[in-house]
């Protein structure tokens, strides 16, 4: 049985059956092609790929789409391709060197740049659960007309016990992420018949770059923050650093190609949920409600526009989203604790430090909606940190080997993460004067 070091909380390690263990064996060693070859290693990038479905993105997206109709399409596909390319290197890192991006940090950075790096992921840890959990808690008191501070504690509970699968190995887990992931997506292909968008537009925009102003800036940076998640890059090295041995160059050679189809249909698939986002604000919102900032007046104008059908199929969509991502990113946070500073909290204590901001938020009565939007600009000024880490470190033969970036393909992705810093400069720039 095959186990892994990056365990939540107190719980056992997690582990795969013997069954997925002898199919992924037959895999590396080629005698299995085809789906059967490739189901047993699916898992990582469907986790990772929650992290790019979660309330922040409904948040901008409704947003973006509402205020600038589908202009803002191509932030979201070009953010999203960027985003494939650094989730698939964070996995080949943890496949080739069987540590995760957090541990090879603290080994290969000087230690007061890896105790800065800790404390910029932990502050992005509480920026994303802030919009996953007051997310989910949205949805739930909306649909269940529930006074919010209530909606949270049932939320609470329930990414509890979608967390105590995690002790039952990484199977039970993966299986109820994917249901969550597949009603994510399942809504909005509800919303997009029920609405059908002007697709000639769609395609324009989703190709031709255009910032109408410094606010549109603000909410291109928000994509940005919201689409490459800083805690899924550490996240999914965590969860391919030992999940499936390999006993030869040949066969982890077949385990990254594994790990690539596996990054571009789950990610894919996440690219096409968040453009679908802004194309159902831009087609619903646009003309008749334009401007919205927050989730739960999109679901009071749904009503009278596309009916109730509509706006419930829109808020199980929330909610969903809310959950499985809350879920993701407590896994995440404990994977960047120990990796960074090898200390392992309880879960529950993680769960308390990483909610109490958003009790704090509801209790205070802020705008929830542009608390989310905020979290997601957070998000993105940490972005940087973990990027830059992957390109250095993927590019050192000393911790890849054979497996090192070309320089082709670095200066590529260089380019990639110099226009997100680029983004986040000019968004402080934009805020100072």
């Amino acid at each position: 049985m095959t186990t892994t070091s990056t365990s939540l909380g107190q719980a056992a390690p997690l582990s795969i059956t013997e069954r997925t263990s002898r199919s992924m064996r037959a895999a590396l060693e080629g005698r299995r092609n085809g789906l059967r070859a490739f189901l047993p290693f699916v898992g990582p990038a469907l986790i990772a790929s929650v992290g790019y479905m979660d309330p922040g993105n409904f948040a901008t997206n409704i947003e973006a789409g509402s205020r600038y109709g589908y202009e803002l399409l191509w932030v979201v596909l070009l953010s999203s391709l960027i985003a494939m390319f650094f989730q698939a290197l964070s996995a080949q890192v943890g496949i080739v060197t069987g540590a995760n991006l957090a541990e090879l940090c603290r080994e290969h950075f000087p230690r007061q740049v890896s105790l800065a790096m800790w404390v910029a992921s932990e502050i992005a840890a509480i920026a994303t659960d802030l919009a996953e959990f007051l997310g989910g808690a949205l949805a739930l008191s909306l649909l269940c007309h529930l006074p919010m501070l209530a909606a949270m504690g049932i939320v609470a509970v329930v990414t509890w016990g979608l967390l105590a699968l995690e002790s039952r190995g990484f199977r039970p887990l993966e299986i109820a992420i994917a249901l969550l992931v597949t009603v994510i997506g399942a809504t909005y292909v509800c919303e997009l018949m029920i609405a059908p968008p002007d697709w000639a537009a769609v395609a324009v925009h989703s190709v031709v770059p255009h910032l109408r102003d410094k606010d549109a800036l603000m909410l291109a940076v928000g994509i940005v923050g919201a689409t490459i998640m800083p805690h899924t890059l550490y996240l999914h090295s965590g969860l391919t650093q030992n999940r499936a041995v390999t006993a030869n160059v040949g066969e982890r050679r077949r385990l990254i190609a594994f790990s690539n189809r596996e990054v571009v249909l789950a990610l894919g698939a996440a690219a096409l949920v968040n453009m679908a986002m802004v194309v159902m604000a831009a087609t619903v919102f646009h003309k008749t409600a334009p401007a919205i900032d927050d989730i739960g007046v999109a679901y009071h104008t749904l009503i009278p526009i596309l009916g109730g059908g509509a706006a419930v199929i829109f808020l199980v969509g929330l909610l969903a989203s809310g959950v499985s991502s809350s879920v993701v990113g407590t896994m995440a946070g404990q994977i960047i604790m120990q990796g960074f500073v090898r200390v392992r909290i309880p879960l529950a204590v993680r769960r308390i430090v990483t909610i109490a901001p958003a009790f704090a938020i509801v209790a205070l009565g802020c705008n929830v909606t542009k608390a989310m939007i905020a979290s997601q600009v957070v998000l993105s000024m940490a972005l940087p940190l973990p990027m830059v880490a992957l390109l250095v470190l993927g590019s050192r033969r000393a911790v890849m080997g054979e497996f090192a970036l070309k320089r082709g393909v670095l200066v590529g992705a260089s380019a990639a993460a110099v226009l997100i810093v680029g983004l986040n400069i000019l968004l402080i720039w934009q805020a100072v004067v």
